[in-house]
């Protein structure tokens, strides 16, 4: 079977070979026509679209130059550039990563192979979050007392406390995560966006300290049987420690819920992104850990995708000021 596999693969490096030689000196339409067809026999679902990206990544160009342009030679660097990243498309590694850039809540992140891809998806509970904060703010408008502290836990490019310190610049954000090369990513992402956030490398609460009004959190929450029938980009390319949510898809909703009232003020709220599927798990374990007022949002596709509770009240720290670390 490997012998076939292999056989099969030779066959496509030689086809596509053929394809891109085929249009090596030819027009801007003729090279993104081929990539497209390449993108196609290889299974890219967005192929059309991918092709267009490419382009204009490899480019700048806009689609309007495009059609201008579009019946004038390549220039052969620029060519070559484009044929390259379409032959890693391709492969099925994720599109972002060769462009190394994805859009969320209107701003521009930087991502590579350490992070997960921001999913449009997970602004539903930064839109959330956004929500929470300024309604807070408003409530407190004319009290000085001090800034509203937000904590991200998983924070992986950053985009959530990123985006929440963009959108609500009054707040105290700080985002962790167990990944070195992660933090490195959004660290990049807060300076390069003008976003003071402080970033702490820590397993969950393992290193944070103090209290906050607002605790959310992207974990990971795939199942780990399901991550293998999940498409190649995801399964082959993104890291396997921003998906694996063990067996259940909730070991870490656990270990959070069983730990944020030590690190939330009373009324203090907690958000977490959730499964398709783990909206009642995810409820009944915020209720079992001291919250209310608990909420299960959907996305646009009618699915479960963020919780939201209310702690009632907070379990006070030991005298001493830090807090039990009874795991």
């Amino acid at each position: 079977m490997q012998e076939k596999k292999s056989n099969i693969r030779m066959t496509e490096q030689r086809q596509e070979k053929e394809v891109l030689k085929a249009v090596v000196g030819r027009n801007f339409r003729e090279t993104q026509k081929a990539v497209r067809e390449l993108l196609l026999a290889h299974g890219i679902a967005d192929a059309e679209a991918d092709a267009w990206y490419l382009m204009e990544y490899v480019t700048g160009m806009n689609r309007t130059k495009f059609l201008l342009e579009r019946q004038n030679q390549m220039e052969p660097a620029m060519q070559e550039k484009y044929l390259a990243l379409a032959g890693r498309r391709a492969e099925h590694i994720p599109l972002q990563y060769l462009t190394g850039v994805q859009e969320f809540m209107g701003f521009e992140f930087r991502v590579n192979e350490h992070v997960l891809i921001p999913r449009q998806d997970t602004e539903i509970l930064a839109e959330e979050a956004v929500k929470y904060l300024k309604n807070r703010e408003t409530r407190r408008s004319g009290k000085t007392d001090r800034q509203t502290k937000v904590l991200d836990l998983c924070t992986g490019s950053g985009c959530i406390a990123v985006s929440l310190k963009k959108l609500c610049p009054g707040i105290a954000a700080t985002a962790s995560d167990f990944s070195e090369e992660a933090l490195e990513v959004a660290k990049e992402n807060g300076k390069r966006l003008g976003a003071d956030v402080s970033w702490i490398k820590s397993d969950l609460f393992e290193s944070v300290e103090g209290t906050y009004d607002l605790i959310v959190s992207n974990p990971p929450y795939i199942r780990t049987d399901v991550i293998e029938e999940l498409s190649d980009e995801v399964r082959l390319f993104e890291p396997r420690m921003a998906l694996d949510g063990h067996e259940d898809g909730l070991f870490f909703y656990r270990r959070i819920t069983e730990r944020a009232s030590d690190f939330l003020e009373t009324g203090g709220c907690l958000m977490l992104e959730i499964g398709y599927d783990q909206g009642n798990e995810a409820a009944g374990m915020l209720a079992k850990n001291g919250f209310d007022e608990i909420k299960v949002l959907r996305d646009l596709a009618g699915f479960d995708r963020v919780v939201t509770g209310r702690l009632r009240e907070a379990k006070r720290k030991e005298e001493n000021g830090h807090s039990s670390h009874h795991h």
